[in-house]
């Protein structure tokens, strides 16, 4: 085994309900006077929002907000975004919102101060390196999902407009520097959402318990992590407002983006590109394919997994564990496979080279090929 790897851990993390009130308080801790809200289309309008927009100007702060930010965000939204924080002179940014206006917010704070195109950015090699990181604003998260943990990533997830494939743009500053996680949030998410972002939470620490890298720290988050999950999820879901569900939730998609650092693989390697050409949701088209996923990996991780199955409380060996999966996506009302969401058998070549093309490739257990691939798609249509 190779004992080797480069390790970072998150940030500063305000954790309970009620603490949104503590926005200014965190606007003052990193400079911020004068900072833009981004937030996405369906949240902009909702009491929380304006409730968060009435904090922020009862401080001073002004009540400055971009939302034209798409499920899946592009680099179209970014350009508006960035437009907007400079023609407001703001010196910082509240993301606010699930991953997709986690995930803008930060480019907008990120790219605001660049001089080179967004795509020369991407996480290639040490391409990060080519930002001026002083050129970088200030960040505060504030979740209102739980699921992706980009509250906690040093990246954000792109939609290139134009191919229709996802970019990963990466850089430790992007890290934000403040975390408001208040579940009294999320209270109001739709069933469906909860759902989905919760299997995204789900498939997080499951891709990262499975990866063959060594990373022992994330291993072990990523194990408690899962079982936050199995126990709580099914609560959040079944009542909107189980606030120790929803609590518990947050934590699970914090521990799912810090435990990915050891890695991901076909999942989101397969979810990526089908996002990107069909507009799905991400944690939702994640839940799909698990399965399938799961016994195309096999070979490497069954032992793995009847580990697991001593901690979270389930039997049956590997066997038991994907029943357990396909159970859980059942009771959420996921769809049963990739052909229910829309996707089109003809394109499963397209899809293939695309996600063969992910960053996630690396972090599978069992070596993906074009073929293979194909073979993966096909079973989980």
């Amino acid at each position: 085994m190779n004992l080797f790897g480069n390790w970072s851990y998150p940030t500063a993390i305000k954790f309970g309900n009620g603490r949104i009130k503590e926005l200014a308080d965190a606007c003052a801790a990193t400079d911020m006077k004068n900072p833009l809200l981004v937030t996405d289309k369906g949240l902009a309008n909702l009491p929380i929002t304006q409730t968060t927009l009435d904090i922020m100007d009862a401080a001073g702060l002004g009540r400055a907000m971009f939302s034209d930010v798409d499920p899946n965000p592009n680099e179209k939204n970014l350009e508006a975004g960035v437009a907007m924080y400079k023609a407001g002179n703001h010196d910082g940014v509240i993301a606010f919102g699930g991953g997709s206006g986690l995930d803008l917010g930060k480019m907008v704070a990120f790219m605001a101060g660049q001089t080179r195109p967004l795509w020369d950015y991407e996480d290639v090699g040490d391409w990060w390196t080519r930002a001026d990181a002083d050129a970088i604003a200030p960040i505060i998260a504030v979740p209102t999902t739980a699921g992706t943990g980009s509250e906690v990533g040093r990246a954000s997830v792109i939609t290139n407009s134009e191919t229709h494939v996802k970019k990963i743009i990466f850089h430790p500053k992007v890290l934000p520097s403040i975390v408001i996680c208040d579940p009294e949030l999320t209270v109001g998410m739709p069933s469906f959402i909860t759902a989905g972002t919760g299997m995204d939470a789900f498939a997080h620490c499951l891709e990262a318990y499975s990866s063959p890298h060594y990373h022992p720290m994330s291993q072990g988050i990523a194990v408690e992590g899962l079982r936050l999950v199995k126990e709580y999820l099914p609560r959040a879901f079944a009542d909107a407002g189980d606030l120790e569900a929803r609590a518990h939730m947050m934590s699970a998609a914090m521990m799912g983006a810090t435990a990915f650092q050891k890695g991901l693989g076909a999942v989101h390697a397969l979810s990526h590109p089908i996002g990107a050409v069909y507009g799905t949701h991400h944690g939702t088209t994640n839940a799909v394919v698990i399965p399938p996923v799961l016994d195309f990996n096999r070979s490497y991780i069954e032992g793995r997994i009847e580990v697991l199955n001593g901690y979270l409380g389930l039997s049956g060996g590997f066997d038991g564990f994907k029943t357990y999966v396909q159970e859980l996506n059942d009771s959420l009302g996921i769809p049963k496979n990739l052909t229910e969401m829309g996707v089109k058998a003809d394109n499963i070549d397209e899809l293939s080279v695309m996600a063969m093309a992910d960053p996630s490739v690396g972090g599978n257990p069992v070596e993906m090929t074009l073929e293979n691939t194909k073979e993966l798609f096909k079973a989980c249509m």
